[in-house]
């Protein structure tokens, strides 16, 4: 199947995932120590600084960052199993995990430990390798890098009139709408609630996997077995 058919469970998959991933970095950005927790682009490159400024503890910060989140990208390599989108594989238990960390984050972040931002990395690295490719097209849910990078390559292509995938732009363009709008509701949530704000991303994805692991257990797809 390639992608002038994408599912429509693809598009709301990735949409969605993305919109989580918004609310629950710009959370930790609003947070006490200011930590991003999906940009492990700008993470490295604060590790780099504060290891040249001989900054021990953030340093140490810095570091266990990536590490939950290269951590929750084994996990979901474990569970999931395969690095290709499709229907049948265990994304319930997936969300399920996800969901757990993020409301385990919640009292840690508010007793101000950084703990609280370790375990929402690794939710958002395990949502990040669970949500992988689909028909050769790559599926990131909780950074835009790729997405714009995607945007500025079709866009060169139509000024020079070159054949466009349009699916393919447009699942990136609804992956940065996603992630932008995700932004929008955690940062609004966060000055009314603050990190109880962090709820509603835990819940969303909590809610998703369970109907998501019930729906597989009454309709297994008989041709993916696990």
């Amino acid at each position: 199947m390639g992608l002038q058919h994408l599912p429509r469970w693809v598009w709301l998959g990735a949409g969605s995932l993305a919109c989580v991933a918004g609310m629950v970095n710009v959370i930790g950005y609003l947070g006490f120590e200011h930590q991003a927790i999906t940009h492990l682009t700008g993470t490295t490159s604060l590790l780099a600084a504060a290891l040249v400024g001989a900054d021990l503890r953030a340093a140490t910060h810095l570091l266990g960052m990536i590490l939950a989140f290269f951590a929750g990208a084994a996990l979901s390599g474990m569970i999931v199993q395969d690095s290709t989108l499709r229907l049948g594989r265990r994304y319930g238990v997936a969300l399920a995990i996800e969901s757990a960390l993020l409301f385990a984050a919640v009292p840690l972040f508010h007793r101000q430990q950084i703990l609280g931002a370790l375990l929402a990395a690794v939710a958002c690295g395990l949502q990040n390798a669970m949500a992988s490719t689909y028909s050769g097209s790559v599926v990131r849910t909780t950074h835009l890098s790729g997405m714009i990078t995607d945007l500025g390559i079709g866009l060169g292509h139509a000024l020079r009139r070159r054949p466009l995938s349009r699916q393919r732009l447009s699942l990136s363009a609804l992956i940065v709408a996603g992630f932008f709008a995700g932004g929008l509701i955690g940062a609004l949530s966060f000055r009314h609630f603050g990190y109880d704000a962090l709820y509603l991303p835990a819940s969303l994805t909590g809610v998703t996997g369970v109907f998501y692991a019930l729906y597989r257990h009454f309709r297994p797809p008989p041709s993916l077995p696990d």
